[in-house]
């Protein structure tokens, strides 16, 4: 599969490339420079307005292997700048949920962009009025040969919370994409699990979406048991999952899946032992949770991180977790 990845990479940036050399052929250079400047420059203009509207804080998230995020955002009002500081994240990890620099850097463009309330164009110029600091050998910025595979789809999740949670504008999410592979010798198959959304000041979060930071689609449950050797008996919200509060935070999911061959199935995800967080009196969402039910009747507990050898007739269900609510 990373192969596969960095084969659509290589490709999407040749036909990026292609694209840009055409626009200048037509358009000439210089306006298309120009047009380029205008561009970020009008998102480092709506970061800057967004921040002008923002306070100092600093938020603490712990994950489920006993790691932390921490962030502390200082406001320059006068400069209408931020300065972004992970120091006292918890250092490099053993295992693999450390995250490279670029995913840390990805969650802050991507919170600032969603504050500047435009839909801008994903550039440089978001970055322009941001500060990071990101202290090396931590768990966001580790040294060779550290393992980061968990990083991008998990960590980069509880990033996102705390930056939000840091600015008190919005509660916890899901915090994790609950990645479920399953397969065998004839059949691959991944995908990530929604959940629910955190609430803020004036709005309630929303159930069963991918959020923050995981944008991918499920397959359809017509395509997906004409392809794979598998039954999807129940996708559908988890009640009363989601954080109460004066704005309720939102649902999470159940999905039941039972396989019609042999497969090994694995889990990657989190917030199975923590849970979402709530704002400004708001409760804490509910946790995931994961179990095989047997043929025979017999039910094992799925750890967050876990695999598990699957008959047919098994059944694996996969509860996700809700979004924490804000005000009492």
């Amino acid at each position: 599969r990373c192969i596969g990845d960095l084969k659509a990479q290589t490709a999407a940036c040749t036909r990026g490339a292609q694209a840009l050399v055409a626009l200048c052929h037509a358009e000439g250079e210089p306006v298309v420079t120009a047009f380029m400047r205008h561009v970020q420059d009008n998102a480092e203009e709506a970061v800057r307005a967004a921040i002008s509207r923002l306070t100092d804080g600093e938020r603490v998230v712990e994950m489920d292997n006993g790691a932390c995020i921490k962030v502390a955002v200082r406001i320059d009002s006068v400069s209408r700048s931020a300065t972004i500081d992970f120091t006292g994240t918890s250092p490099q990890l053993p295992d693999n949920f450390n995250a490279p620099y670029s995913v840390a850097q990805a969650a802050v463009l991507y919170v600032f962009r969603c504050l500047a309330g435009n839909d801008l164009p994903m550039n440089d110029g978001c970055m322009r009025p941001l500060k990071l600091i990101v202290p090396e050998g931590s768990m966001l910025r580790p040294k060779a040969p550290a393992a980061v595979v968990a990083g991008n789809v998990e960590t980069s999740q509880i990033i996102t919370d705390a930056l939000f949670g840091a600015l008190g504008v919005l509660a916890a999410s899901e915090g994790t994409m609950n990645n479920f592979t399953f397969g065998n010798a004839n059949h691959q198959y991944y995908e990530t699990i929604c959940g629910g959304a955190g609430a803020g000041n004036g709005f309630v979060g929303a159930s069963a979406v991918q959020t923050h930071m995981t944008n991918s689609r499920l397959t359809d449950p017509e395509v997906l048991e004409s392809r794979f050797p598998v039954l999807v008996e129940e996708f559908s919200t988890r009640a009363c999952s989601g954080g109460k509060g004066h704005w309720p935070g939102g649902d999470g999911v159940i999905r039941r899946i039972k396989f019609r061959e042999a497969m090994t199935a694995s889990l990657l995800s989190g917030r199975r032992r923590t849970r979402p967080f709530g704002l400004a009196g708001g409760d804490d969402a509910l946790p995931g949770s994961a179990r095989v039910e047997r043929s025979d009747g017999r039910t094992e507990t799925l750890a967050a991180c876990d695999r598990a050898e699957l008959q047919p007739g098994d059944c694996i269900i996969i509860e996700t977790p809700g979004g924490g609510g804000y005000g009492a």
